[in-house]
């Protein structure tokens, strides 16, 4: 599994669709924040405005542009300048609207008479108390224009599945929706990473080339015995060039990184299985409970066992 599935795949990355909506001028809607959550948005027709938290410039969200804030924040969707002031908050709006969970989630004026926004709507989850670095780098929110047609025809494609789909009533429609929504966060990530993300810390090392061969050495086999040697190795530098660009890029040393990743392997395989914890402790490199959980209750703040029985 490459890099950045292996993360996601860890982190059991969940998709969630909402509602498509139709909305009509004028409208303003307040979403409320969520944690631990990615809300979405995708323009399947027509156009809007995006205000993330308090940002002073709202995002122009063009029809076909996805727009994935990051960690749930709170942010308003509105059609015009003019209407942001007057937004609703969207409890009140599911609720004025009498939206049953079925079909489309229909809001402002007078359908047919002024313009339409159709959205497709929804969140991205993660399993609890996992965290990468990655995620945690990412920017208050992810603006990706002409979403579809830069993503490629496959894309493009599934976008216009979800947004026929969604809502629409035919049999297994909502499933086929929800499970095409997960492909668009890994493929959001990855358009950022490749552009507007390559140069900023943590998210550069992912797309250096030599940092990126250790991660997925790592990532394969996080068991290993690893040492600084080894790891500069498979880079192709020395130890020090290698410690030294390692650390700018992710912002850590190379073995707190992989302390990182194995202590989110085991409080997962805590959570998720009834294995040993002998055994999970060999599973993430380690040869004796007792050292495994000297590290695990160093990272999080308590042992293993403990963190089983309350988390």
């Amino acid at each position: 599994m490459d890099l950045l599935s292996d993360i996601l795949s860890h982190l059991q990355l969940s998709g969630t669709l909402y509602f498509r909506t139709s909305f009509t001028s004028p409208w303003s809607i307040k979403v409320p924040a969520y944690k631990s959550v990615a809300r979405f948005h995708y323009a399947h027709k027509g156009r809007c405005l995006v205000r993330v938290g308090d940002g002073k410039k709202p995002v122009s969200l063009e029809q076909g542009d996805l727009v994935i804030i990051t960690r749930g924040e709170t942010h308003t969707l509105f059609c015009d300048p003019i209407t942001e002031a007057q937004a609703v908050q969207l409890d009140r709006v599911v609720e004025q609207s009498g939206y049953t969970g079925k079909g489309a989630l229909v809001y402002g004026g007078e359908p047919g008479t002024h313009h339409e926004t159709q959205l497709v709507c929804g969140h991205f989850s993660f399993a609890d108390q996992a965290n990468h670095m990655l995620i945690d780098a990412l920017p208050s929110y992810i603006h990706i224009r002409n979403y579809g047609e830069n993503s490629g025809r496959w894309m493009e494609n599934t976008l216009r599945v979800i947004g026929n789909e969604v809502g629409h009533a035919q049999m297994g429609g909502d499933l086929i929706g929800l499970k095409m929504s997960e492909i668009i966060f890994a493929q959001a990530l990855r358009d950022y990473l490749n552009e507007k993300g390559a140069d900023k810390p943590v998210m550069s090392g992912f797309t250096n080339p030599q940092i990126a061969r250790v991660l997925t050495a790592i990532h394969k086999d996080p068991s290993y015995p690893w040492t600084l040697g080894h790891m500069a190795k498979i880079a192709g530098m020395s130890r020090t060039s290698f410690a030294m660009l390692f650390v700018k890029s992710m912002l850590v040393t190379p073995m707190a990184y992989i302390t990182n990743w194995r202590m989110q392997i085991a409080s997962q395989k805590l959570l998720k299985t009834d294995d040993p914890i002998i055994k999970i402790a060999e599973d993430v490199g380690y040869q004796s409970e007792a050292a495994f959980g000297r590290v695990f209750k160093k990272y999080h703040q308590t042992a293993p066992a403990t963190y089983r029985r309350q988390v």
